[in-house]
């Protein structure tokens, strides 16, 4: 098959940005997208910092053309960016070759069923509200929305690293010659439930996350969907298309460690990105910067940490995590550090790590804080989940 899968187009709408140049400009501004809780009514909504998109629901119905309250908010942010990728890669026939949309999502249609859930007795008519729950139901009404009649439709639902494993799916899907182009990535909204269940978890800040910080407190939770179009080598020579990067490297691996924490000594980690560097055939020393999974929980810094030292030694390449700007995303991380790390690549330049001043006691790492100008060949892009389901990618400017 192909040398390479190639990347063509990009879409993303997060709490720093409604589209890829808005999230750039963002980046290399230091404009963070974190604040307290303004669009759900929540007894938290004082005690914790997001990262919540601006638009509200009807300003995205509006945006979309679509009737007002049909879909969850995981649905309307997931079609933007679906959207703005297909755009970005210029496609107008969606349907003219064999085509995937490959979503990650964990909250799914959550924000409708929970704000619906004690209605439905009185009201019958709300059903879709409660049947969208379910994370394919998201997938399909993107699909549906995009125009896509007779292509491969799938969800994936690993935790935090669903939009990274969405991409390794149709990466691989791509270099089999079972797909010609792919859309893959991941959307995520705020909801209660959501809320609810990281603050029982105690990994909630009351403040700015501080990614890698020995006095870290937790993380940020965010809301955000981001896309790419993976095309092969032969659908880009065909259409002569523009390449804006290509996927090189992907690995995944499950420690089972435990339901919601990952292995101290990073096991799971290492064992991610060995695949990936393997898949890709790199050496470690040729990974020039690094987006990290960067949670600013005490687990997860002290795991990924222990893991880049295990995988690249003496040799850590400069790295920062991108959470300080967004907050965790959930199921969305992975893509929207995907297109971060391919941003890094066009641009050649490091994205800061915000908020760091002391490093950990246990290792001696610093992420970038500033936004730093650098050649750039290959960027690594770390996403874990919950239950120990570790993903690495890789992204190139070559094939």
């Amino acid at each position: 098959m192909g040398r390479g899968v190639a990347i063509t187009g990009m879409g993303i709408i997060s709490a720093i940005g409604n589209n890829v140049q808005e999230n750039l400009r963002s980046l290399t501004s230091n404009k963070i997208g974190i604040s307290k809780i303004t669009q759900i009514k929540t007894i938290h909504e004082d005690e914790i910092m997001v990262g919540e998109i601006e638009d509200t629901n009807p300003v995205l119905e509006k945006k979309l053309g679509i009737e007002a309250n049909q879909w969850s908010r995981t649905v309307l942010i997931g079609s933007i960016a679906a959207k703005e990728a297909l755009e970005s890669a210029e496609i107008t026939d969606i349907n003219e070759v064999s085509t995937g949309f490959i979503s990650g999502t964990t909250v799914g249609g959550m924000d409708k069923s929970e704000q619906y859930f004690y209605d439905y007795e009185k009201n019958p008519g709300i059903r879709q509200h409660i049947t969208g729950l379910h994370a394919g139901d998201s997938t399909n009404k993107i699909a549906k929305y995009l125009g896509l009649e007779k292509g491969f439709v799938t969800t994936i639902s690993t935790a935090c690293s669903s939009a990274a494993n969405a991409i390794m799916l149709g990466a691989r899907m791509i270099k089999s010659g079972q797909l010609d182009r792919v859309i893959v990535g991941g959307t995520d909204s705020l909801s209660k439930f959501t809320i609810n269940g990281f603050k029982t978890l105690m990994i909630l800040s009351d403040t700015y996350s501080t990614p890698f910080d020995d006095n870290r407190k937790g993380l940020n939770l965010g809301e955000a969907a981001a896309y790419l179009v993976l095309e092969s080598d032969a659908m880009v020579q065909k259409k002569q298309k523009k390449v804006l990067g290509y996927v090189k490297g992907y690995g995944n691996a499950n420690d089972a460690y435990h339901q919601t924490a990952s292995s101290e000594n990073g096991d799971g980690a290492v064992l991610a990105m060995q695949k990936a560097l393997k898949v890709a055939g790199l050496l470690p020393e040729s990974i020039d910067y690094l987006n990290a999974h960067g949670t600013a929980t005490p687990n997860n810094d002290l795991s990924e940490g222990r893991a880049l030292l295990r995988i690249f030694k003496d040799g850590v390449p400069e790295f920062s995590s991108t959470k300080s700007f967004t907050g965790h995303t959930l199921a969305a991380a992975g893509g929207v550090e995907a297109v971060y790390s391919v941003l890094a690549l066009q641009n050649n330049l490091i994205f800061p790590n915000l908020n760091f001043q002391t490093p950990m006691k246990e290792f001696d790492l610093t992420p970038i804080t500033e936004t730093k100008e650098k050649p750039l060949q290959t960027v690594l892009s770390n996403s874990f989940g919950f239950g120990g389901n570790c993903s690495t990618l890789i992204f190139s400017k070559e094939a």
